[in-house]
C-alpha cells in the first residue's frame, strides 16, 4: 500500500547514528592511525644526548633540526649537577683551583647552527654558530670552514680554521649595562684520524686579540668500547706555562 510504501522510505532516509560510534583519534590522523606503528624519525625530531664526567656532573645537549636545507638546527648545551650531591669542604677548595673538579651549580647556554658546503677545491665545509651563554653574559658568534683529506685505506686528514666574535654584555641584566667591548680570536687545527684503531691526533693553535701570541697545543683521542673515549692534550698558556688535560668521557644517545 501506499501508506506502507511511505513508511519504508522514511526509514530509509533515517541517518545511521552508529557511525559517530568511533575513536576520535582516526577523525584527526586516519582510519589506520591507531593501529598504525610509530614511523621513523626523519630528523626533524628533537635529540638529546647525555655524556657523564668524572666529577660527578654530565653534559647535556638537545638539538632540534628546523630545516635539511643546509642543516639548519637550533639546541642548548648543559652542564648539569646532580642535586644529591653534597659538597664538603675540600670539595669546594677544590673548584678554585682543579679545572676536574665539580662545578657549584648547573649551567648551559643556547645555540642556533647552519652547516653548508664549500667552494669548490679550498674547503668542502662551512659551519656557522651563534652561542649566548647567560651564566657569563656573553654570546659568541663564530664560523669555521675545513677540508677533509683521505690519505688512503681508512685514514684521513681535517684541516679547519675558524673565527670568533665574543661579545660580552649581549644578554644585559637589569640596571647592568652591556659591555661594549669585543674580543676576536681565530683558530687553527689539523686532525689526523685513524678509522680502524679509532685514534685521533690533534695539533693546533690559537690567537685572542686579548693576546699578543699564538697559544700551541698538541693532543690524541682514543675510542674505546661502548661509547667510553678517553682525550689528553698538552698546551700552554698565554704566560708561556705548559698546562696538561687528561680526561674520559662517557657518550649515551637517546
Amino acid at each position: 500500500s501506499d501508506t506502507d510504501s511511505e513508511g519504508a522510505d522514511s526509514e530509509d532516509l533515517e541517518p545511521d547514528w552508529s557511525q559517530l560510534n568511533t575513536d576520535t583519534a582516526t577523525l584527526l590522523l586516519g582510519p589506520a592511525a591507531k593501529a598504525r606503528a610509530p614511523k621513523a624519525s626523519d630528523g626533524s625530531d628533537t635529540s638529546w644526548k647525555s655524556t657523564s664526567k668524572a666529577n660527578g656532573a654530565a653534559d647535556v645537549s638537545v638539538k632540534q633540526s628546523l630545516s635539511p636545507f643546509w642543516d639548519t638546527r637550533i639546541g642548548a648545551d648543559m652542564t648539569v649537577v646532580g642535586q644529591s650531591q653534597a659538597l664538603t669542604s675540600a670539595d669546594l677548595l677544590r673548584q678554585k683551583f682543579s679545572p676536574d673538579s665539580p662545578p657549584s651549580q648547573s649551567s648551559g647556554t643556547a645555540w642556533a647552527a647552519i652547516t653548508a658546503p664549500g667552494i669548490g677545491s679550498i674547503w668542502d665545509k662551512t659551519a656557522i654558530e651563534a652561542r649566548v651563554d647567560p651564566a657569563q653574559e656573553q654570546g659568541k658568534l663564530g664560523t669555521s670552514l675545513s677540508k677533509s683529506l683521505p690519505l688512503g685505506g681508512q685514514t684521513s686528514l681535517t684541516l679547519q680554521n675558524g673565527y670568533n666574535i665574543v661579545q660580552p654584555g649581549i644578554v644585559p641584566l637589569p640596571g647592568i649595562a652591556a659591555q661594549p667591548t669585543r674580543t676576536y680570536q681565530t683558530e687553527q687545527s689539523a686532525r689526523l684520524s685513524l678509522a680502524d684503531t679509532g685514534t685521533s691526533f690533534i695539533a693546533g693553535q690559537s690567537l685572542s686579540s686579548t693576546e699578543d701570541k699564538w697559544l700551541r697545543r698538541i693532543g690524541a683521542e682514543q675510542k674505546l668500547f661502548g661509547g667510553v673515549t678517553v682525550n689528553g692534550a698538552i698546551g700552554e698558556t698565554a704566560l708561556g706555562i705548559p698546562t696538561g688535560r687528561l680526561s674520559a668521557s662517557f657518550r649515551r644517545s637517546w
